[in-house]
């Protein structure tokens, strides 16, 4: 059994079976999400699981992100609903689509979607930069549905594997992705890649959390502000997001 499903199958039991009048206090605020690594990993040491137990226990809070693999609309849906108590990566303006989720008005991070090519180097100025060449990316990922100009050869695919799996072998020149989830994924596929620069657009990420714990916006807000001026928000950066900088095609 999957690893993340085998903690929400525990924490369902905890939840049905512990007592009335045992707190919330008693068991960890859990953010949801789809995103994998380098954002989250198996062991909670990615980026966001580390992020979201130093903001919260500044408010004396466990905290803990759940992970739905490719099931990002199931993962929204839970915390919706207060099955979870929040999302931990989203996009703003979640709340017109999902009421219940109210948004920690500070950023998280600037998500980049970028390029990726192992033979090809350009300058991704803008969505026609990509006319030249074919390209590949996730099924459902609605910016690169939605952006991409018609005119672009294109091979979506549905695991991110097989985007790294054309690139080797060619099939296509460039793949299209988020900067730090495509480096993570092209260092497992052992496919050295060029990041082409500027993003082809970067988009603010925010954490939500659900209604009921309204009341611990302001101050989750308060202490994702003072993490990023104490140093805590950079070490956390640089101990898991910089390394994948190294995953390079050469010069």
């Amino acid at each position: 059994m999957n690893i993340h499903r085998i903690r929400r199958f525990w924490w369902l039991l905890v939840l049905l079976w512990c007592p009335v009048g045992v707190g919330a206090q008693d068991r960890p605020l859990v953010l949801s999400t789809s995103v994998v690594a380098p954002y989250t990993t198996p062991e909670r040491t990615g980026f966001l699981d580390r992020l979201a137990q130093a903001v919260f226990q500044e408010l004396n809070i466990r905290a803990e992100v759940l992970v739905y693999p490719n099931a990002s609309e199931r993962s929204l849906i839970h915390a919706n609903e207060g099955i979870d108590d929040g999302q931990v990566l989203r996009v703003a303006g979640l709340e017109q689509q999902y009421p219940n989720l109210v948004r920690i008005p500070e950023p998280v991070l600037q998500n980049d979607f970028v390029a990726l090519s192992r033979r090809h180097v350009f300058v991704s100025d803008g969505w026609t930069s990509l006319l030249p060449y074919e390209v590949s990316y996730l099924i459902g990922w609605k910016i690169f549905e939605n952006q991409v100009p018609a005119a672009v050869r294109r091979t979506p695919v549905r695991e991110a594997e097989q985007l790294f799996h054309l690139l080797e072998r060619d099939r296509v020149d460039v793949v299209l992705y988020e900067r730090w989830q495509g480096l993570a994924q092209a260092r497992q596929s052992q496919v050295a890649v060029r990041v082409m620069e500027p993003p082809l657009a970067s988009v603010p990420m925010y954490m939500y959390l659900h209604v009921k714990h309204a009341d611990l916006v302001p101050g989750a807000a308060a202490a994702l502000a003072k993490l990023k001026r104490n140093g805590t928000y950079q070490r956390l950066f640089d101990e898991t997001l910089r390394p994948l900088l190294k995953t390079g095609a050469g010069p």
